[in-house]
């Protein structure tokens, strides 16, 4: 009974808090944010996209998120899932419980569902168990089936603590500074295969985060 309470508590208190967190962090960051403008029109001409992420980056994305119709954020359906989708909630936006380990089937039909409608959607790509800044096919196929533009996002740090978890969760430390950055839309094209848009993916991917980095470097300093 005691654990079951406990539980209940932290799952009540622990969004609060983290909600909180990233509010007052994201307060004293100086940031950046490149690659917005043709996000910016898309959503000016009624269109909605698949954004991209990598895990790691996840703790601070969603205060990166703004002036969109709305976003659901696929999310694991474990217990610290549940913790981040409660949080999400605070910030007034959805999940899609689910992963490739459980529940993945209908949280990927539900994930196909919402592409009719004129809301976001956001995927880490990578997750929810690795490997670490690796494309897994389940985005593939949702871009496929959609028809909808991915546009891999990166959001990096000059400072903060690496989590020694398989993704080396980044937790960003106030008072530093910030680039998040949009890179070009990925659409899936008839006359590839799966496997080739994953990789044109994984290349978004990695050039969009080398050029974060490479801003942040313009300011003088490093991403961590």
């Amino acid at each position: 009974m005691a654990g079951k309470v406990g539980q209940k508590l932290l799952m009540a208190a622990a969004p609060v808090f983290a909600s909180f967190l990233i509010r007052l962090i994201w307060a004293t960051l100086r940031v950046e944010f490149r690659g917005e403008e043709p996000v910016r029109r898309m959503w000016a001409e009624g269109k909605n996209a698949i954004f991209t992420f990598w895990h790691d980056q996840l703790f601070l994305m969603i205060k990166g998120y703004r002036g969109g119709p709305g976003i659901r954020i696929l999310i694991s359906a474990s217990k610290d899932g549940e913790l981040i989708a409660r949080t999400m909630a605070r910030f007034g936006q959805g999940a899609v419980r689910g992963s490739s380990s459980r529940g993945g089937r209908a949280a990927f039909r539900e994930m196909i569902a919402l592409t009719r409608e004129p809301l976001d959607i956001a995927v880490t790509p990578d997750g929810p168990k690795g490997p670490r800044h690796e494309v897994k096919p389940g985005v593939v196929q949702l871009a496929r089936l959609s028809g909808r533009p991915v546009i891999p996002v990166a959001l990096v740090y000059n400072r903060g603590r690496r989590f020694a978890s398989w993704d080396r969760f980044l937790l960003p430390y106030p008072f530093g500074r910030a680039v998040i950055s949009f890179g070009e839309p990925l659409t899936f094209y008839d006359a590839e295969s799966p496997e080739e848009f994953r990789v044109r993916l994984q290349r978004g991917m990695d050039a969009n985060e080398a050029q974060a980095c490479r801003r942040l470097e313009e300011h003088g300093v490093s991403a961590v």
